[in-house]
């Protein structure tokens, strides 16, 4: 048995057997506005081959000089994540050939990165808190991006030819990697998507990065290996760990924990049947949830690293990396809680907040003048509904937090409905302008004044003398028929709570017989 056909073990099966490890090695690409070694742009989705110049292609003659602002970066993460920043490193080649790398080597740090020994702190969905440690943080430029034409997989086997976009090759990268965590049970699958969630939550807090999985600005490549159980009273961690696979490239939250689930289920079935775990690279697929063997790495891979020849070894300044401490942000854990404390919203509501990607975009309406659950009525209702619709992020809505504030404000101030606000802001998204300008141009304020709301109540009355009786006879329930008569012919723009008050005076105050009096 192969392990990637045929019926595996299960999961709870899986844990009472063997016991999972697992490191993970994310890849965050910078967002800076030029490349690593040289001065091309590193704008996403430009035509193919349009951002490279003789640097990033490897040609002959040409020399690289380092991206201050990246190295500015690696340094602020490694500091964001406890590490301890060299006084002194440099960049290597790592050689190997193949079309995604033009001059046949990539720029990395090897012995001598620029970060080490640091740790993460995660915390689980039920307030559980896990240290993750980090054995390094380096520096390197990214490949550039192959497309395999033809076939079924969109990879390079089957395909009929592949075609090379080099405006990728030489965007600065900082590779994160772990230390083999331990000891996570059953939660190896979780632990490992809270881990890469709270990195990429991280980055984006830094502004290093806009950490997009879908775009590949932050990938994952997953490391999983399965050990026997240790026998009663001995010590688990002297148990040797198994063989590993790196499952790569793993762009979504929910595939890393599903990547990380099924090779445990997938390498504890080859160990129970007495087969043996290759130690490979293995690609996921996300319509199936499995992972497919990619490239044996039994044999111990020969990149023959050197020191980079062209580029001086980095060496920050002891001010300098201190000056950047001082620019960290308050932890995204810590700013949630306080947040949340501040808001008063309940843990399923800051929850649902984190799952939308809403907490800055509430913060920011929050600090423009909305009420906290306003700013979370709107930001998780219509405008999470506009923009699962158009298949973008919340924070690429064409809405600003002080456009929702203002909406907010109109709607507590009584000048819109909250049916009126959603039209309203159907007009915002529509490019029409500010909440008070698409109120104003479209005519969707409140009708407030009482005349107005007087002559549309007894309208409706006289209408329906048969209802404006059974109010008078004592059901106030039937009121609810003129309100709404008036809503309709006011367009919705009457305020309901006024009128239904409108409606019961005007009864009482009316004739028993005839229409009530103007």
């Amino acid at each position: 048995m192969s392990g990637d056909q045929g019926e595996s073990l299960d999961f709870e099966t899986a844990m009472e057997r063997f016991d999972p490890v697992f490191g993970i090695e994310v890849h965050v690409e910078l967002n800076t506005a030029t490349k690593m070694f040289c001065g091309c742009a590193t704008t996403f989705g430009a035509p193919p081959n349009t951002h490279v110049c003789p640097v990033c292609l490897g040609l002959p003659g040409a020399m690289p000089t380092v991206n201050e602002k990246a190295i500015e970066s690696a340094i602020r993460l490694g500091l964001a994540l406890n590490c301890s920043v060299a006084r002194s490193s440099r960049f290597a080649r790592k050689n190997y050939f193949y079309p995604d790398v033009s001059k046949d080597y990539q720029i990395s740090q090897y012995d001598e990165p620029i970060d080490y020994d640091g740790y993460l702190d995660v915390e689980l969905a039920d307030g559980t808190a896990v240290r993750v440690d980090i054995e390094r943080a380096h520096m390197e430029e990214d490949a550039a991006k192959l497309s395999h034409v033809g076939g079924q997989t969109g990879r390079i086997h089957g395909a009929d030819y592949s075609l090379v976009d080099y405006n990728r090759g030489g965007t600065p990268l900082i590779e994160i990697v772990t230390k083999p965590v331990e000891g996570m049970g059953p939660r190896t699958p979780e632990v490992a998507r809270a881990y890469v969630a709270a990195l990429r939550e991280l980055v984006v807090a830094l502004g290093i990065s806009d950490a997009r999985m879908e775009q590949g600005s932050i990938r994952a490549d997953v490391n999983v290996s399965l050990r026997p159980r240790a026998k009663a009273g001995a010590d688990q961690r002297a148990v040797p760990f198994g063989k590993r696979t790196e499952t790569k490239n793993v762009n979504s939250l929910r595939a890393i924990e599903r990547a990380v689930r099924y090779e445990i289920e997938r390498q504890a079935t080859l160990l129970a049947g007495g087969e043996r775990v290759v130690q490979e690279t293995r690609h996921f697929h996300e319509d199936t949830g499995r992972t497919t063997a990619g490239r044996s790495k039994e044999e111990a891979e020969d990149s023959r690293y050197f020191p980079e020849p062209d580029l001086l070894p980095v060496v920050p300044a002891p001010e300098w990396v201190e000056s950047l401490r001082a620019t960290l942000p308050e932890p995204p854990a810590e700013r949630r809680r306080r947040l949340q404390s501040e808001w008063a919203f309940t843990e399923t509501e800051m929850r649902d907040v984190g799952a939308a990607g809403a907490l800055d975009a509430i913060a920011a309406t929050v600090a423009a003048g909305a009420s906290p659950a306003g700013a979370r009525k709107w930001w998780l209702g219509e405008l999470a509904r506009a923009a699962n619709e158009r298949g973008i992020e919340l924070a690429d809505l064409p809405v600003a937090p002080k456009d929702v504030a203002e909406l907010d404000k109109l709607v507590a101030d009584g000048r819109l409905t909250d049916k009126l606000a959603r039209q309203v802001l159907a007009g915002t998204l529509a490019g029409e302008g500010s909440p008070s300008a698409v109120a104003g141009a479209r005519g969707l304020a409140v009708v407030s004044d009482d005349g107005a709301l007087t002559a549309a109540v007894d309208a409706a009355l006289g209408a329906n003398p048969d209802i404006a009786a059974k109010i008078r006879g004592g059901k106030v329930a039937a009121a609810g028929a003129i309100v709404g008569a008036v809503m309709k012919a006011t367009r919705g723009q009457a305020d309901a709570a006024r009128v239904r008050e409108l409606v019961l005076e005007r009864v009482t105050q009316a004739p028993s017989a005839g229409p009530p009096s103007a």
